[in-house]
């Protein structure tokens, strides 16, 4: 078998996605030419097919950036009947970037904005949540799993990203405290018989984890 190029790999994924709504495109645009984390179209397009097929209503985020993958989640929450995705960013510019771009794409109603810590802002909240997506510094991951799985509805996922972390967590000299935050989540979820997980290597790595 040939040896196949990241980056062509990942062209030729989201070159499989449907063509997104021009603000969703401006939304991409911007983190490319700002150099910003997102989801990006193929984990985000993902995210929306688990939610559908859940049948998700609420939505819990932890670390939601300018609002890219909240759209991905509302627009399944839309089709599923409507209900609640909830934008958590400590960064109040974010968040009114976040408001901008959500309300042109018709979810005002939908997303519930909180420009607050999301650890504590998902202690706060009284669930359970039907997806809990994470994506807070990655040193914290480890600590958060408690209370996501404490979140979480029994038949609910959690979704993390950046789980193979630019590759890092294949390095056995890298030793950085978010690469061994992440090998300790990755370690937690999938030997906790409460979930069944997998890792699906998609961009950055996601992994999806079922709560029996």
């Amino acid at each position: 078998m040939p040896d196949i190029k990241y980056d062509k790999l990942q062209e030729y994924l989201t070159s499989l996605v449907p063509p997104r709504e021009p603000e969703m495109q401006e939304m991409e645009d911007y983190a490319d030419k700002h150099d910003f984390p997102i989801l990006g179209p193929v984990s985000g397009y993902y995210c929306y097919q688990l939610a559908v097929l859940v049948k998700a209503r609420t939505v819990f985020e932890m670390g939601s950036g300018y609002g890219y993958s909240t759209a991905w989640f509302a627009r399944a929450v839309k089709k599923n009947g409507g209900g609640t995705v909830h934008h958590t960013v400590w960064d109040e510019r974010l968040s009114k970037m976040a408001v901008h771009h959500l309300s042109k794409l018709g979810y005002d109603g939908i997303v519930e904005y909180h420009t607050a810590e999301a650890v504590q802002t998902l202690r706060q909240r009284e669930g359970p949540f039907d997806i809990i997506f994470n994506d807070i510094d990655k040193e914290a991951y480890p600590e958060s799993l408690p209370l996501i799985k404490e979140k979480l509805r029994p038949g609910g996922l959690l979704i993390i990203d950046n789980m193979i972390w630019h590759g890092q967590i294949l390095d056995p000299n890298d030793h950085e405290k978010s690469t061994e935050a992440i090998r300790r989540f990755t370690q937690d979820v999938t030997r906790d018989l409460d979930w069944i997980v997998s890792l699906a290597p998609l961009r950055d790595g996601l992994i999806v984890a079922y709560k029996k």
